[in-house]
């Protein structure tokens, strides 16, 4: 049987329910559990070294959070992801991002500018050695410095309530072909704008570079944009 998963690594400050659990989400939000792709408990248990109990039991929060749904009479299977669900959660990032960044460009401290100035070379070297995961990862701590700097922290509460979700597109959307030079140069861009202050630049291009974002992703599923709108 061909391994796909991770084995379980135990915490001894956690229980084995949540590891498994989490194991399971970081597979599907990685792609390596496909949307569609029905969940077998034997196979994942075996992957992971575990019994069927801690899957069932991860399987059913996995359930709970949207990432699996539960066809009758056939199992369990992971989520697709509809354009519906991809329209909906880039419209709301799409605002937060924009007022996160025009706050940024009114309340960033000089050590967090350099902070945003270091993850692009970080960024830009993940690019030149092709490594979508450690880019992904990149992507994530740009866009958590620019909510940390708007010193809003009911703000930032909101967009980490949609964390899994967006990390399950960014992944998506990264990986299509040229968007990851594109997203470094809008990147840079936005750096620009909060460190020169301009409050209506920076939410412009914020929100700019979540439609792009948008548009890669629809586009690496096959759906042209323009055709949901009429």
């Amino acid at each position: 049987m061909e391994r796909r998963l991770l084995p379980i690594i135990l915490d001894n400050y956690r229980p084995l329910r949540d590891i498994v659990f989490e194991n399971l989400r970081e597979a599907i939000i990685t792609g390596v559990l496909r949307p569609g792709e029905r969940l077998m408990e034997i196979q994942l248990a075996e992957e992971m070294g575990v019994s069927r109990t801690p899957v069932r039991e991860a399987i059913r929060k996995l359930e709970l959070e949207g990432f699996v749904v539960m066809v009758p009479r056939k199992g369990a299977y992971v989520s697709n992801i509809s354009v519906k669900d991809i329209t909906d959660v880039f419209e709301l990032r799409a605002a937060l991002e924009s007022l996160a960044a025009g706050l940024a460009a009114q309340r960033i401290t000089e050590d967090e500018t350099e902070q945003m100035e270091r993850l692009l070379v970080k960024t830009m070297s993940c690019f030149e050695e092709d490594n979508l995961n450690d880019l992904v990862e990149t992507d994530i701590d740009f866009h958590d410095m620019v909510y940390r700097a708007s010193r809003n922290q009911r703000l930032v509460q909101i967009i980490n309530n949609l964390r899994e979700q967006l990390r399950r597109f960014r992944t998506t959307s990264l990986s299509h072909p040229g968007r990851m030079r594109e997203a470094w140069e809008e990147h840079r861009k936005l750096v620009e704008a909060i460190a020169d202050r301009n409050v209506p630049l920076a939410q412009s291009l914020a929100w700019e570079h979540i439609e792009n974002a948008e548009n890669s992703m629809l586009e690496a599923m096959g759906v042209v944009k323009q055709k949901l709108q009429s």
